[in-house]
């Protein structure tokens, strides 16, 4: 192990050296299959929390077990270098950053905020991640949910009208529906709303998205003072466990949040896998395929059995039970398949996060047993 005891500048070059060292290493940057079977029957199919079945990338294993020799040290350095890394991705300034406990805390730091008895209310769609929704709520701020589109997109028209001050949340794409908002409507959407209302853009499945008409809104906040676009490395990069995210929004913005923030809220390890995560492209590029193949695998199958499922950008698909899912997801539960819970704007739907081809098929065993 190395000796922890070094300054800055060392630790800036150790650093330096380990992902330089990492990135020539050759290999596929997808995790190794965990040992534990994926068969309905002998061990729990996890296909509830739209997590990546395939783990943080080789070059991110890499650099925690090197992490492990600043363990007693705070998390600056890592910090700074994550946030550069973002920052040249982005093609933002560093000042335009906030790292966050995974961008579930990004998300409760805006609640905190920008809205409550005096800020203003949150203005959400239904259904949505509700995360931020619950945050808002304890801070005594009124909650706005306004129905999604026949489209499954957010009523841009309607959340505006029913904005007055406080924070608009777009999850894009859309949790629990795995669908977008089309780039076009988001974009005016945001051009013309009430500088006094805050906007918060999660492209927390950005990555998987492949529709023509989508993309990201980052660009747009050198332009928009009340623009938020929340990240993670949760998703494609398979660091649900470690949790690190980030937002970017102009620097004043950034200020506010972080006066809300404890310090060196993001440890040292996930900050490691950040980084090296980062300069790792074949992760997102294996990522988004291998999901792309099973998504359409599964879908496909359902579509045989006819379910009609709600067009899918993301790394989970959402579809038509034909039925109350509740008991559904128990029947499934005791066949040891655990898919996503109830959301009550849409009953009969069932959220089905997309793993290995494996876990579909095991999947789709335990769910035709179901439904016959």
């Amino acid at each position: 192990m190395r000796n922890a005891m070094i300054t800055r500048r060392q630790f800036t070059h150790l650093l330096g050296a380990g992902a330089a060292a990492a990135l020539v290493r050759p290999g596929i940057a997808i995790a190794k299959t965990p040992a534990a079977a994926v068969k309905a029957g002998s061990s729990v199919v996890r296909l509830s929390s739209n997590e990546n079945p395939y783990g943080p990338s080789g070059k991110a294993l890499r650099a925690m077990t090197d992490c492990f020799g600043f363990a007693n040290r705070y998390p600056d350095e890592h910090a700074d270098g994550v946030v550069d890394a973002v920052a040249k991705l982005n093609a933002v300034s560093p000042d335009q950053i906030l790292l966050g406990d995974g961008s579930g805390e990004i998300l409760k730091l805006c609640a905190d905020t920008f809205t409550g008895p005096e800020s203003g209310k949150l203005v959400a769609a239904d259904p949505t991640f509700e995360a931020i929704l619950t945050h808002a709520r304890i801070g005594g701020a009124e909650v706005a949910k306004v129905p999604l589109t026949s489209n499954f997109a957010h009523d841009l028209g309607q959340m505006k009208a029913a904005a007055k001050g406080g924070l608009i949340y777009i999850c894009n794409p859309n949790n629990p529906t795995a669908s977008i908002t089309p780039k076009n409507e988001l974009r005016e959407f945001i051009a013309s709303s009430s500088p006094e209302t805050m906007i918060l853009v999660d492209e927390a499945y950005f990555h998987y998205a492949d529709s023509p008409d989508y993309e990201t809104v980052i660009p747009l906040v050198k332009d928009h003072p009340n623009l938020i676009v929340a990240r993670t490395f949760s998703k494609i990069y398979g660091m649900a466990g470690l949790r690190c995210g980030y937002c970017i929004a102009q620097k004043p913005v950034i200020e506010k949040l972080r006066q809300r923030q404890p310090w060196d809220s993001v440890n040292c390890m996930a900050l490691a896998a950040a980084n090296a995560s980062l300069a790792d492209a074949e992760q997102v590029s294996n990522g988004r395929r291998l999901n792309a193949d099973a998504r359409k695998f599964v879908i496909v199958e359902l579509t045989k059995l006819g379910h009609e499922s709600i067009p899918s950008d993301a790394n989970f698909i959402m579809f038509d039970c034909k039925r109350p899912v509740v008991p559904l997801i128990q029947a499934m539960k005791e066949r040891n398949v655990e898919v996503g819970r109830l959301f009550p704007a849409l009953p009969n739907h069932m959220r089905l996060t997309i793993g290995k081809k494996s876990e579909m098929e095991a999947f789709l065993l335990a769910y035709k047993q179901v439904m016959a």
